[in-house]
């Protein structure tokens, strides 16, 4: 007796692909396919956070309850003895527990959200996990399994960081763009690598060792995706008291090296001994000291960094060793390391501004941030979903669509369709509170581009069709020269067809300038 009919195994198995696949990437809704058939219901392909909805997506209940009915099903046939195929039970194991993932989600998600708010409901983690201790033995303590029941306590862990990484990313790394959904993934990625079975085996112990670089403009969000790695690293749960090893809200500790001197530099990083500079009243622990073992640091515009400092960072890198200053002992550190910048690295280290050594020490994770100006690309209805963050942040729930309303009028009555938003999010969220004290949103003179520069941005970006490169192209010349024979003397085409592709709205703006 096989453990699953045909029909079974090929919905199981896609059950499996879905459990380790990364939740960002349009694979997904492949698997959803396959284990839902006529009862899929089709959502956007980029995975995002909509303002309005409170709920998962509906597919989400769907699929727990197939994978149930899949794992009750094959269990069944284990207590019966069927004999089943060595390649069956991964199948099998791995359904049951992608059923108790999703059994566990909102739990998880709540007691979460406790820890967040202060009031850690440890008494109900106690007996959530032994709600989950009876389960795991339930489905993969039966005949034929050969799953350790001692590991429990280590899937409660995994369930746990999968479900705070959920959080990280899909709730707060916004945009239904294919830029967006990119990075997020990315971030899912950085997480848990592209192998989530040798995550899950072994390799969760050793991302602490691997160094982020994040790179991007300012205002692209490289803070937010460093705080979604760092409060989203394996925690392990201790079936003795009930408890998680870390509170996972100390694990992340920022330091914006741009905002800071050399010497508080390397007092924040390293700490230091009393008396090693004036003003050293005491001994201080620096944030390598203070860093959980399952924290990060976060070195924000690690492009500031002098080349002394550097050097002492490369130590931390290489060795895990550091020394306070003023100080010989030395000090380990435990946790992960998360840079960021944005300036190009490769042209620091040409310049001689940046050590080539340790770029590459930190290079083995790089993860991109998009401009808005690409997050709009292609999407450009995404504007209004981020106005509605940003005004439901500024203004509160009950203002944010009247205000969101507003801005996106004015923005398309006063700026280019093609606006390079080249202050990004950031600047887009000072557009939101101009306009909400003001009614109106200057840009800086030194970000804003006249409309011929918004103009070649635009086609060096390949943001334009090729009717309205044609329309543009034939209005900038037509502006210069305000002539139709001119124009179509210089572009060789014939005057009648020059004058049917003038764009009134661009040559306004044209002449305007």
């Amino acid at each position: 007796m096989a453990l699953f009919t045909d029909t079974e195994r090929g919905a199981a198995e896609a059950v499996v692909n879905l459990s380790y696949c990364n939740p960002f990437l349009p694979e997904r809704i492949d698997y959803e396919r396959t284990i839902l058939g006529k009862t899929f219901v089709a959502t956007d392909g980029a995975w995002h956070k909509h303002v309005e909805e409170d709920a998962e997506r509906p597919n989400i209940g769907l699929l727990t309850q197939r994978a149930k009915e899949l794992a009750d099903g094959a269990r069944e046939r284990l207590i019966r003895g069927a004999k089943t195929r060595e390649a069956e039970r991964p199948i099998y194991e791995d359904t049951a527990l992608y059923y108790l993932y999703n059994k566990y989600a909102e739990p998880l998600l709540e007691y979460i959200i406790s820890v967040e708010q202060g009031n850690p409901a440890d008494t109900i983690l106690a007996d959530m996990y032994r709600h989950f201790q009876k389960d795991v033995a339930y489905y993969l303590g039966v005949p034929g399994v050969m799953f350790d029941l001692g590991e429990a306590p280590h899937m409660f862990g995994c369930f746990f960081q999968l479900r705070r990484a959920w959080r990280n990313i899909y709730d707060y790394i916004i945009g239904g763009s294919m830029a967006s959904a990119r990075l997020r993934a990315a971030v899912w990625q950085s997480i848990f690598t592209c192998d989530m079975r040798r995550y899950r085996r072994g390799l969760y112990r050793k991302m602490g060792d691997i160094t982020t670089l994040i790179v991007g403009p300012s205002g692209t969000g490289k803070e937010l995706v460093a705080r979604a790695i760092a409060l989203s690293r394996y925690i392990a749960f201790n079936p003795g008291t009930n408890r998680f090893a870390t509170n996972f809200t100390h694990c992340f500790y920022p330091i914006n090296l741009s905002a800071l001197s050399p010497t508080l530099i390397e007092s924040e990083l390293f700490g230091h001994k009393k008396g090693a500079f004036t003003g050293a009243i005491a001994d201080r622990a620096g944030f390598l000291e203070v860093c959980l073992a399952d924290g990060a640091v976060f070195l924000d515009e690690i492009g500031e960094l002098d080349p002394p400092i550097q050097v002492k960072l490369l130590r931390v890198l290489q060795a895990r060793l550091f020394q306070r200053i003023g100080d010989s002992a030395d000090r380990r550190f435990e946790g992960k390391v998360i840079a960021a910048t944005n300036r190009d690295p490769a042209k620091e280290m040409e310049e001689g501004r940046f050590r080539a050594d340790l770029y590459y020490r930190l290079c083995s994770d790089i993860i991109v941030t998009p401009r808005l100006r690409d997050q709009l690309e292609g999407s450009p209805e995404q504007l209004y979903n981020l106005l509605l963050f940003i005004t439901r942040h500024v203004a509160g729930v009950d203002e944010a669509e009247a205000l969101a309303d507003e801005v996106a009028a004015w923005i398309r009555g006063n700026l280019e369709p093609d606006y390079a938003w080249p202050g990004n999010v950031r600047e887009l969220e000072q557009c939101v509170r101009n306009i909400l004290i003001r009614k109106a949103y200057q840009p800086s003179k030194s970000q804003s581009l006249g409309p011929r520069e918004s103009f070649l941005d635009a086609v060096a970006a390949r943001r334009l069709t090729a009717d309205e490169l044609v329309r543009r192209y034939c209005t900038l010349v037509y502006a210069e020269t305000e002539n139709y024979q001119e124009a179509a003397r210089r572009l060789g085409l014939d005057w009648r067809t020059i004058k049917a592709q003038i764009d009134q709205s661009f040559l306004e703006t044209l002449r305007s300038a």
